[in-house]
């Protein structure tokens, strides 16, 4: 009788030794069919059902790994039997698995930062490393650190124990001391396509963009109307939020990678979008919101009415606005309060803020809110200016409606509303309408456009319904909104245009993530230990300069806020063949959701913490285990109660424990981590 065997795995005609398993004929024939509990040093288990094929003539789906090859047998590992069985399997493991592949400040993050990764780098000194982990999305870091909103600290779950972690400000903290110290954070620059790209506007989207596609290969060239880059960091972020030293030496080193800019260019007046199209072989529209929204009300053409924009730009390049003794400030958000501090600044003795609703509705930044207060701002909540009075032309005073809140709408957010007859007026000197801003259309007729009048793009892809002419940031979709949205948008766009330039389709599926449901109680055994403050200068002594106000961590405090890190994001994501699989096959990690089995963290294998969150009992490690002599893993409990548990006799046992490891490498889901 031959030693071998022929048979047919997906069409595919191949030669198998008798007696293998169908798993290994088809693994060496390049032929992957999935598989968690298989280890080939070992004899098969087949616990995790995820192997099943089905062959002709055989009524029952068989697990391939321990399933031996027959002659002329004709098996298919991707019938629609398989698959659905296949997916029914990764559901039940997933409806079990409570653990994150992700961490939440991850998940939050628009541009999808590693805050995590970077996090723990800073925790363990490795700045450098740090400010490279958060250049793979983000290639602002000092500036970003210092004026992000930062969603993710609202997603850390030090919230359920004190207070979030100092994310951005770590950022800031770490891409300081790297350029301090003169460090390649850079990603790997590959080498020349011979494809250009020209991009328009060079505020945080544009850069993000031409930093990705630079160190793609292509030649990138950065068109700005301004004398000088960094869009709205630089001409709406004042000073003593942004350094502009801190800007210019990120914007530097994107453009010290090759990328050639070109200043005072404006398009429709020094060139066409034609002409770019022409000179490039993609185009990438990332021009901003610079146009101020109006007030809509009476005499807002008055002198000494100033668009928020407007105003902050005049002050970037060196000019000083008229604003008077007494200034109002109309609007909730950011923008108002850059203006109503820069208003401080300037000099003037009373500076209000006008806003319709409550400071519980105010979408600014509580902390800017509070220094905003300290430094002698004015808050007139639930007012709303409907004629601003003139004298001679110039601003006098502005009448305010004063409001209530209505009833939430579906969205659960109260409007405001009128109350009838009830009005206030405020002498001012100026007013700043700080409302919200708009794109330029002038130089882009040709570009469709939204009902907002933003510039219309595929909101996956930001390609445009022109060829080759991409968009991303303020002027596209949904209009304007923080710098890490436009970043986050400027890195997709990029992905895209390369793909484009490369003649190369990208699939848009959303990826499969499991996540932890999360209660108090999985926090009642965490320390906790306050969040580290940032230093300050005085109000009294920093609201008379634009220097910066935050004085920045010390390595040492840097250091330890990094160490209050839970670590919530699995080490093993991108290993994880158990994620790797549920994304493959696109299941819902969430059908199949009830009782969780009993759930630990533990470090008795001494040099590996086991996670019972994650197991999905394999059994891989207690049969490595048990294979290598040691027999230390076993199997405990009964029924939906079993649990993988360690159990150590003697010293000797220990020690050899120690210096093993082997459960943690055969492990398939990150259940098991090898610890320092």
């Amino acid at each position: 009788m031959s030693d071998t065997v022929k048979l047919i795995i997906d069409g595919k005609e191949i030669t198998a030794e008798r007696g293998e398993t169908i798993l290994n004929a088809a693994a060496k024939n390049g032929i992957e069919i999935p598989n968690l509990c298989y280890l080939k040093e070992l004899s098969p288990y087949g616990a995790c059902g995820v192997c099943l094929v089905e062959q002709e003539g055989v009524p029952k789906l068989l697990r391939a790994c321990s399933a031996v090859v027959s002659e002329n047998a004709v098996i298919n590992t991707k019938s629609e039997r398989c698959v659905k069985a296949r997916s029914l399997a990764l559901e039940l493991l997933m409806g079990d698995h409570d653990a994150d592949c992700k961490a939440p400040c991850t998940l939050n993050c628009p541009a999808g930062t590693n805050c995590q990764k970077y996090v723990a780098e800073i925790a363990s000194g490795d700045f450098a490393g740090a400010t490279r982990t958060v250049k793979e999305k983000v290639p602002l870091p000092a500036s970003i650190g210092r004026v992000c909103p930062h969603p993710c600290e609202s997603a850390c779950r030090r919230n359920h124990v004190e207070q979030p972690l100092s994310i951005a400000f770590l950022k800031a903290f770490a891409a300081d001391k790297a350029m301090a110290d003169g460090a390649d954070t850079n990603g790997e620059k590959h080498a020349l396509t011979g494809k250009s790209i020209g991009i328009i506007g060079a505020g945080p989207a544009g850069l993000s963009a031409a930093y990705r596609l630079r160190l793609c290969g292509h030649s990138v060239t950065v068109y700005d109307k301004n004398e000088k880059a960094g869009g709205m960091l630089r001409y709406g972020i004042p000073e003593y939020r942004l350094p502009k030293a801190v800007l210019d030496a990120e914007i530097n080193n994107i453009f010290g990678l090759g990328v050639e800019f070109k200043p005072n260019t404006c398009i429709g007046k020094d060139i066409t979008l034609d002409e770019i199209r022409a000179r490039h072989d993609a185009v990438l529209i990332a021009n901003g919101a610079w146009k101020s929204s109006s007030l809509r009300c009476r005499g807002e053409d008055s002198e000494g009415v100033f668009g928020g924009i407007d105003f902050l730009y005049d002050v970037a390049v060196g000019k000083k606005p008229d604003i008077g003794r007494r200034c109002a400030v109309v609007g909730g958000g950011n923008t108002a309060m850059d203006a109503c501090r820069t208003a401080v600044r300037l000099g003037a003795e009373e500076v209000y803020i006008i806003y319709r609703r409550t400071r519980n509705e105010m979408p600014a930044e509580d902390i800017e809110i509070k220094e905003a207060e300290e430094e002698g701002v004015v808050f007139k909540f639930l007012t709303n200016p409907i004629e601003i009075i003139g004298e001679n032309g110039r601003v006098k005073s502005v009448i305010l409606q004063k409001m209530r809140l209505g009833e939430p709408d579906e969205r659960g957010r109260r409007s405001p509303v009128p109350i009838e007859g009830e009005t206030e007026e405020l002498d001012v000197d100026s007013i700043i309408a700080a409302i919200g801003q708009r794109n330029d259309p002038v130089g882009f007729d040709s570009v469709p456009t939204t009902s907002r009048g933003t510039i219309e793009a595929d909101p996956n892809s930001f390609a445009t319904s022109i060829e080759g002419v991409f968009a991303a940031g303020d002027s596209t979709n949904n209009g304007a909104s923080v710098a890490i949205e436009a970043i986050a948008e400027a890195n997709k766009a990029a992905k895209y245009i390369h793909a484009y330039l490369s003649g190369v389709e990208i699939s848009v599926t959303k990826p499969v993530l499991s996540e932890r449901r999360v209660t108090e109680k999985c926090f009642e055994n965490i320390e906790k230990e306050s969040r580290a403050v940032m230093p300050q200068r005085s109000p009294e002594e920093r609201k008379h300069d634009f220097k910066e106000i935050n004085l920045g961590f010390s390595t040492g405090e840097a250091v330890r806020e990094a160490k209050r890190c839970l670590d919530c994001g699995c080490h093993a994501y991108g290993e994880c063949r158990l994620i790797k699989y549920a994304d493959e096959y696109h299941i819902d990690c969430k059908k199949y959701t009830g009782e969780y089995h009993p759930g630990f963290k533990e470090r008795r294998l001494v040099s590996v913490e086991r996670n019972q969150n994650k197991c999905i009992l394999c059994n891989a490690c207690v049969r490595i285990c048990e294979k290598d002599g040691k027999g230390i893993l076993g199997l405990v409990g009964r029924g939906f109660e079993t649990v993988v548990r360690p159990e150590f006799n003697s010293p000797e046992s220990i020690s050899r424990c120690a210096e093993c490891r082997r459960c943690a490498e055969v492990c398939p889901t990150g259940a098991l981590r090898i610890i320092d």
